[in-house]
């Protein structure tokens, strides 16, 4: 359901007293609504808050971070919708951009929190084309009221050769999730040493290799929980050594276990047991 292409999109619900999370980014836009407590998201160099009906859009590529604020902790619920789908929202050439990331507009977080809840099987669930016509209005009510249309801010890229080397050890690391090349192969690959790789990367995506490379499979496995495959599974097809080793990066991006996130965006009828 309004996806990219056939896969559903992500949503999930979560609350929060002491995860803070990892640096990291996400393929997607964000596009969240702050249910209670408050978070503090650093984002863009920057330090954002968010409260009660809050809404939060993070864009795709922007490495972030983020945790509860006080000892109350935090709740929200969020969706990752695919650029193209709020572009689509807005007719425009290119993805919209979020000039503020924290949004306050009472009316419109409300009616996306109960549009998240319906769809993700709670309150007032209904059928996919009733929950994919709503969203569709609503993510393009928020890029035509709080987006400038077709500017959206790259990712923070380093300019040619460097963002050369970037865009050559990301590529790398994504073509071999199983079997990635050590930082020596990627160094000779390139012709430079060990550590001038490390501070390239390391300033033009904000983590080094080996973060953007976990954080890369936490992607890969998403994908897969949702569609239906146990942790177990998905950490074998995404890299990881097992699932433990998931377990660890996926609460360290997302917050939650893999077995959670998958009872979250799964649909009750489809769902096979975690393991």
């Amino acid at each position: 359901m309004l996806g990219a292409g056939r896969r559903p999109l992500d949503l999930m619900a979560a609350r929060f007293h002491a995860h803070r999370y990892a640096p990291h980014a996400h393929e997607e836009f964000a596009v969240g609504v702050t249910l209670g407590g408050l978070e503090v998201i650093d984002y863009r160099g920057g330090r954002l808050y968010s409260g009660p009906g809050s809404i939060v859009v993070l864009e795709p590529g922007e490495v972030h971070t983020g945790g509860p604020a006080g000892e109350e902790g935090f709740a929200y619920r969020v969706a990752y919708p695919p650029a193209a789908l709020l572009r689509e929202g807005v007719a425009a050439a290119g993805p919209p951009h979020f000039r503020q990331p924290v949004i306050e507009d009472g009316p419109l977080a409300v009616a996306l929190h109960r549009a998240y809840r319906a769809a993700g099987g709670g309150a007032g669930a209904g059928d996919a084309l009733e929950h994919e016509s709503r969203l569709l209005w609503l993510f393009a009510t928020l890029a035509r009221r709080h987006a400038v249309p077709g500017t959206a801010r790259p990712p923070r890229e380093l300019s040619d050769p460097a963002g050369r080397l970037l865009r050559h050890v990301r590529d790398r690391l994504a073509a071999d999730l199983l079997a990635p090349p050590t930082l020596a192969e990627l160094a000779a690959e390139l012709g430079v040493s060990r550590y001038q790789l490390l501070r390239a990367f390391r300033r033009g995506s904000g983590m080094p290799p080996y973060a953007w490379l976990a954080q890369y499979r936490v992607g890969r496995a998403r994908a897969l929980l949702a569609a239906g495959h146990r942790p177990a599974e998905a950490a074998a097809l995404a890299g990881f050594a097992d699932q433990a080793h998931l377990t660890r990066w996926f609460r360290r991006v997302m917050g939650v276990t893999p077995a959670a996130y998958r009872n979250s965006v799964q649909d009750p009828a489809r769902a096979r047991p975690a393991s």
